[in-house]
């Protein structure tokens, strides 16, 4: 598949590092974003197991300590979630002889995975979350241009046809919650949580208030809570929480909610060709949560541990993303259009004095990078999109 090249290589040289530094690495992703594809292409010579298919677990559940002691290393278990018991073994062969680059682990997030993990692997896995595709993964291909309105699943961007996209975003999302998430252990009302998710492209970008959710659906907070839950943990969703620090000022204490792949996001909002996304309400929106997901997966490859929040006053001030490495913060507010005035700087200027910042960004649809004063940069939105962005 020539247009998976761009995914595999940018992933493939973090996937080896982490496997020079770590006895094993789990890989997590959301369905369908080219987890086994990668390992594929970047171990070739691995032997692989998929526990999806049924000869691959009747291997495993006929001798799982006799197969490990035949395959010591270089193995690779898809969906390595379906049997917990993995993980527990693993631990015992790593202590056993501890070697770097033994392991790679594919899985979709779910309780029973990342649970396992933490309790039997602690300080022997090594966790890398592959998205799907990036703008910069598809800066070199006709693809591009779809990115902002398609998202990024890489089977999306195989097709032709609008109405053939639209076909396979509403399979995904069948499958996902009537499949998936049952097979995760997870056996939530499929039609309930549709309709929740359906419900938060009009959140988007917006403070989250899980009581009027719940209101809406009839039933409790505690129940719109765990769902929310499972889509963040299924990398469907993502909650922004507010940044607080100690000034003297009054803070909001609500988190921001985004669904994390734009392509989803207009799929489940009814739009269904790229010249609606025109028109639509939520489009600024929907681009700043187009912004976050690429600036998120930048900091995640150049940073040490990155932190992502907001900074939202009270009384209104608002800045929409601070990027945060130890004691270094960048403060990102993001506009759809080229021209930004003094007005709309005002909440960035007020979070850059409160938290005494020397440096903020404005990512925006300009044509090339400007200050527009000494402290403050204008970055085009085409320069993120490129993937060559340097923070700090």
């Amino acid at each position: 598949m020539q247009d998976m090249k761009y995914l595999i290589r940018r992933q493939d040289e973090r996937l080896h590092t982490l496997l020079r530094s770590f006895p094993a690495v789990l890989l997590v992703g959301p369905r369908q974003c080219g987890k086994s594809t990668l390992a594929a292409h970047a171990l070739p010579d691995w032997t692989r197991l998929d526990l999806e298919r049924p000869a691959d677990v009747r291997l495993l559940e006929s001798d799982l300590e006799g197969f490990f002691d035949a395959h010591p290393r270089r193995v690779v278990i898809d969906e390595a979630q379906r049997m917990p018991e993995v993980f527990s073994l693993l631990r015992y062969i790593i202590d056993r002889a501890r070697k770097n680059g033994r392991f790679v682990l594919l899985g979709s997030a779910s309780p029973s995975l990342m649970r396992s993990v933490s309790e039997t692997l602690a300080g022997r896995v090594a966790l890398l979350e592959l998205t799907p595709f990036l703008a910069s993964e598809l800066a070199d291909t006709s693809r591009a241009s779809d990115r902002w309105f398609w998202g990024g699943f890489p089977p999306i961007h195989r097709l032709r046809q609008a109405s053939a996209r639209s076909e396979w975003f509403n399979a995904y999302v069948s499958t996902f919650l009537e499949r998936d998430l049952p097979l995760l252990g997870l056996g939530l009302p499929a039609r309930r949580l549709r309709t929740l998710w359906t419900m938060l492209t009009h959140v988007h970008g917006n403070l989250l208030n899980v009581s009027d959710l719940a209101r809406s659906l009839a039933v409790s907070s505690h129940t719109v809570s765990g769902d929310l839950d499972v889509l963040e943990g299924a990398f469907m969703i993502r909650r922004l929480s507010p940044y607080s620090a100690n000034v003297q000022k009054r803070l909001t204490k609500s988190t921001k909610l985004y669904l994390r792949d734009t392509g989803l996001l207009h799929f489940l909002a009814g739009l269904r060709r790229p010249s609606e996304l025109v028109t639509w309400p939520k489009r600024g929106a929907s681009f700043e949560g187009l912004v976050i997901e690429e600036l998120a997966a930048l900091a995640a490859q150049q940073l040490v541990r990155p932190e992502l929040f907001f900074w939202r006053t009270q009384a209104g001030a608002e800045v929409d993303l601070l990027i945060v490495e130890g004691r270094r913060i960048l403060p990102v507010e993001i506009k759809l259009g080229a021209e930004v005035n003094r007005y709309a700087l005002a909440g960035l200027r007020q979070c850059m004095k409160d938290l005494g910042l020397r440096r903020g960004w404005v990512i925006a649809s300009s044509q090339e990078r400007r200050h527009v004063s000494p402290d403050i940069e204008i970055i085009p939105w085409t320069e993120v999109a490129s993937g060559q962005l340097r923070f700090f």
